[in-house]
């Protein structure tokens, strides 16, 4: 019988292609969502089970019966401009719903997690390239919750021998190549959505925030990873802990993913309008506050401990996987 891996947002973006990537490696993964963000028609690669990470008692029952061998860690809030107006809502959703699943795991016997956290923990680092030294000084209670969550991590590992990948990465795009899971967000937010909602009419714009930056185009520049080469990132995660690498009794690594290159947002229209064959409408306007001008990272000790190389990570390829799965209509209809 195949190994069970408890996805926590499994039913989310990130979260199903995990699950996917997780079944093509001949595991089963058990999808744990509460379906505020997620889909239950993208848990389509092993059991799903609902249920919030604040319920303990329902952790404890799925923990028992289905037995699974480690955690992978999506589920999270993710948006900043709400964290930055409702901070307890993003202190009790991902700290106090982590603390739950971390002592509900060990309680299980479960000693191997891997953790989804974010680059937003580093804050404001302005065009250099962010790795995993790199200062943690986040700037929103999102930022400064998964922050915490990677400091849980390292202390159960030292009191519980609790054995964690701790993975940064910024922006996410692209798509199952097979169209079988994608990006659905309601509201969206994601740039490659954003345009392609604009290309086929869904919104009547793509607005551009800020078009006088110091860049060659003056728009600001992000790392973008295919979410593909993010999951399997994550399952070589995961083989490496089970190899029984990583800090002996206990203990967490954190990789940084990332191109090490950014892309202009003129750069992914530009894509858009060539993969779908499109116009693509454009409006502009302010800056927002707290944006950075570039913002990329990079993944060298990812390349060299999991050996994990981003080769999808290219614009046409991020954007003809989105443009494909876009197509579909997304969940829900």
């Amino acid at each position: 019988m195949a190994d069970r891996i408890l996805v926590t947002g499994g039913a989310g973006y990130i979260g199903s292609h995990a699950c996917k990537a997780l079944a093509a490696a001949g595991l089963v993964p058990v999808t744990y969502d509460n379906l505020c963000t997620g889909w239950r028609d993208a848990v389509k690669f092993g059991p799903f089970e609902q249920g919030d990470l604040l319920d303990r008692d329902r952790l404890d029952q799925v923990f028992a019966e289905h037995r699974p061998v480690a955690v992978m860690h999506f589920a999270a809030l993710s948006q900043v401009g709400e964290a930055m107006v409702q901070p307890g809502k993003y202190w009790r959703g991902n700290v106090c719903a982590s603390l739950t699943l971390i002592e509900a795991a060990l309680a299980a016997g479960v000693r191997d997690f891997v953790f989804s956290s974010t680059c937003a923990t580093y804050g404001d680092h302005d065009g250099v390239v962010l790795d995993e030294a790199t200062p943690q000084q986040p700037l929103n209670s999102y930022g400064a919750s998964k922050r915490a969550i990677e400091d849980m991590l390292r202390d159960f590992g030292a009191s519980d021998g609790l054995r964690s990948v701790i993975f940064r990465y910024f922006n996410v795009a692209g798509a199952d190549p097979d169209a079988q899971v994608g990006e659905f967000h309601q509201p969206e937010t994601h740039l490659v959505p954003l345009i392609l909602d604009a290309i086929d009419g869904r919104r009547p714009a793509l607005t551009i925030h800020g078009s006088d930056y110091p860049t060659p185009d003056g728009t600001c520049i992000r790392d973008y990873v295919h979410v593909m080469d993010l999951v399997d990132a994550h399952v070589l995660g995961l083989n490496w802990l089970r190899a029984g690498n990583g800090p002996q009794g206990g203990g967490t690594e954190v990789f940084c993913l990332g191109t090490g290159n950014g892309f202009s947002v003129r750069e992914v229209i530009d894509n858009a309008r060539h993969v779908s064959n499109r116009a693509v409408p454009v409006t502009e306007g302010p800056r927002r506050g707290g944006d950075a001008v570039k913002l990329v990272s990079g993944s060298e000790k990812a390349g060299r401990v999991l050996g994990w190389r981003p080769d999808r990570s290219t614009l046409p390829a991020m954007i003809g996987d989105a443009w494909r799965w876009h197509q579909t209509g997304g969940y829900g209809g």
